[in-house]
Formats: structure tokens, sequence, C-alpha cells
């Protein structure tokens, strides 16, 4: 009975020889590469040296670096000298003066899981501006002058676990649907609690982030929710029919997260040949309209203006009138066809007379105005 327990532990130590041999190598390189691992971290610290830029000269295989208390902006110089820098799993720029983030500032950093740039001026952010960062975990924008952010800026970082907006000017957050934290910090932003938060704090309920420091995330707007934060604020019944539901929105992250390609490039192609069919019939209609307000305006002058063009014209169509041609005229222009009643004889001066008066009250019918070529002393002296 002994020999038969003696054989059995022999062959047991056996086998675990055995297994210890073979999983022996795996061990060894597990452990060697944790080792590696902790010789590349490299730190590199220059704060409050007040430096403007981004050195250049840092040994590149850093891999966290602390700028932070300086005055740097993170132009475009200091992007393309910390494109240089891609082995960074942290970077800190703390109470910089970084006012706007531009495209593709950290573009290259593909490495990079935490980012600081809290206490700065930041007030833009620019859409591609956290592109490249796939493996990024934690980020702080705090204590800045954020108004309002897109929802856009996030997408690229999809291994986000930290958000801290804490101590900026947001009112309103649009929360992206493909956004999933664990950790956001929102205090001491001027939220405005009307219906418009609703989407946002039907998200902070419904995901499995923690709002941190939630009881002093509270209301700003209005005056009476003042005393509620902003995850249990009450919203009237009119609130919810302005958005949709919570069901509708996951039957939609749902279908589009199941549409395959084919279906959205087919979508795609009818939305293309949607949009160009109405730009090509506003187009035809905008011009038909300026057409049409053309000629009308065209015909409404013509219909002005020739009456005046014809009577300019005719008014001018005068000529001086012959010898033979001055008693007709005479006569036409006193509008009596009938001759002149019978004067007895007299003298040259009251015939003068009498002529002035039967002139001074003749009445001008004909429209034409006195034609001032007649030459009234060559009357005289022919009658």
């Amino acid at each position: 009975m002994r020999y038969k327990y003696s054989l059995f532990c022999q062959a047991c130590n056996m086998k675990i020889t055995s297994i210890t041999i073979l999983f022996w190598p795996l061990s060894m390189l597990l452990l060697s590469d944790e080792s590696q691992t902790s010789k590349t971290e490299v730190k590199c610290n220059f704060t409050a040296k007040n430096y403007a830029l981004i050195p250049a000269n840092i040994n590149k295989n850093v891999t966290i670096l602390d700028l932070s208390y300086n005055q740097i902006t993170l132009n475009v110089t200091d992007t393309r000298v910390l494109q240089t820098y891609f082995l960074l799993t942290e970077l800190y720029l703390i109470e910089n003066n970084v006012i706007i983030l531009h495209n593709n500032s950290f573009g290259n950093l593909s490495h990079l899981e935490i980012l600081n740039i809290c206490r700065n001026s930041i007030h833009i952010i620019q859409q591609g501006a956290f592109t490249g960062l796939d493996k990024l975990k934690q980020l702080y924008l705090c204590q800045n002058k954020i108004v309002q952010l897109n929802p856009d800026i996030f997408v690229p970082l999809k291994h986000l676990i930290l958000l801290n907006l804490q101590g900026n000017l947001i009112s309103y957050l649009d929360v992206p649907q493909l956004f999933h934290l664990e950790f956001i910090l929102l205090y001491g932003n001027p939220w405005n609690c009307s219906c418009s938060l609703l989407n946002l704090q039907n998200w902070l309920n419904t995901s499995n982030v923690t709002l941190e420091n939630e009881n002093i995330t509270m209301c700003s707007y209005p005056d009476i929710l003042k005393c509620y934060n902003i995850k249990t604020v009450p919203y009237k019944a009119e609130c919810y029919s302005k958005f949709p539901s919570s069901i509708t929105e996951d039957l939609y992250i749902h279908f589009q997260s199941i549409s395959n390609s084919t279906f959205n490039s087919f979508l795609n192609n009818l939305t293309r040949n949607s949009e160009r069919e109405s730009q090509g019939k506003s187009w035809a209609f905008l011009v038909s309209v300026v057409v049409t307000v053309l000629m009308t305006s065209l015909l409404i002058s013509i219909a002005i203006k020739c009456p005046v063009w014809y009577n300019f014209l005719l008014s001018y169509n005068h000529h001086r009138l012959e010898e033979h041609e001055a008693e007709t005229y005479e006569d036409s222009f006193t509008g009596n066809p009938s001759p002149p009643p019978q004067i007895p004889d007299t003298s040259y001066e009251e015939t003068t007379v009498i002529f002035e008066q039967l002139h001074q009250f003749v009445v001008d019918d004909d429209g034409f105005i006195e034609d001032k070529y007649i030459d009234t002393h060559e009357l005289r002296e022919e009658s």
C-alpha cells in the first residue's frame, strides 16, 4: 500500500515538473515585457519655466511630459513640435495661455492616455481637435472659458473613461449617441435647466456614467429650479413631447449599429440624388423668377415711358412757317373757322391793338405751344 502511494506521488511530481517546464518561458517573457515597460517610462518636468513654446530638444522617448505653469499657446509651432513626441502617454498643460484647440493638435499622439489642459482660457474647440487620440482615457478641460461644445468632437475618443468639464461657462450640453463614459464632472457651470437639458438628464439617468459631485451640480436658470441638481430636476409634460422618448433613441442607436454598409451606401446615393434634383429645381425656379421680374419691369417701364417719349418728340415737330402760311396758321391757331368780325377802318395803331387783344384771348385747344420762330414784325408789315 505504501509502495503504491509512493509511486502515485512520484507521478504527480513528474507532471508538475513538466507543466512548470512548459510554462516557464511564457512567464519569463511576461516578466521581461513588464520590466521593459517600466524601464522605457521617461518623465520630463518643465513646469514654471516661463516657456512660450514647447521645447524641441526634449528626449524623443519621453512618455510623461509636464509643461504646466508656462506661457504656451499651443499654436502651429507647438503642434509641430508636439507631433515628434509620439511615445507620450501623459501630457499636462495646466495653467498656460491656450485659447483655441485647433484641428489635429494632438494628431500623432496615438499612445496618449491622459490629457490635462485645465486652467487655460480655452473658448473654442474645433471639431477635429482630438483626432488621433484613439487610446485617450482621461480628458481634463476644467476651469476654461468653454461656452458650447459640439458633441462630434468626442467621437474619436472611443476609449474615453473620464471627462472633466468643471468650472466652464456651459449652460447646455448635447451628448453624442455613442458616448460611453464612466465618470463625468459638470459642476461649476451655469446650467440652464429648461427643456433643452432634458436630453442630458436622460443620458445621465439611463447610462452607466457616474456624475461626480452630483450634489453641487446645480441649475442656474430658471430661478425657480436653482434648488435642484441637473440630474434630478423635474420637467413638465410639455418638455417630454418636444424630445423623442428613450425607447426611440435606443431603437435608433440599435438600428445604426446593425445597418450594413450596403444599406448605408444606398441611403447615401439616394440622398445625393435627391439633393441634386432639388438643387437643379431650385436653380430653375430661381432663374424663372428673375426672368419674370425683369420682363415685368421692362414692360412697365415701356408702358410708362412711351407716351412721354411720343409727346417729347411731337413737341419738337415744328418748323418755321413760310410767309404764305402765316394767315392760315393764325386762323387755325384761333380755333375759330368762321371769318373774323368786320372791323371798321381804323388807323394802324388801332389795328395793332385789336390784333394783340384777339391774340391774347386765344384758347390753346390743339395742344401745341406757340412757335417762337414766327416774326410778328414781318406779319405787321404784311398787314
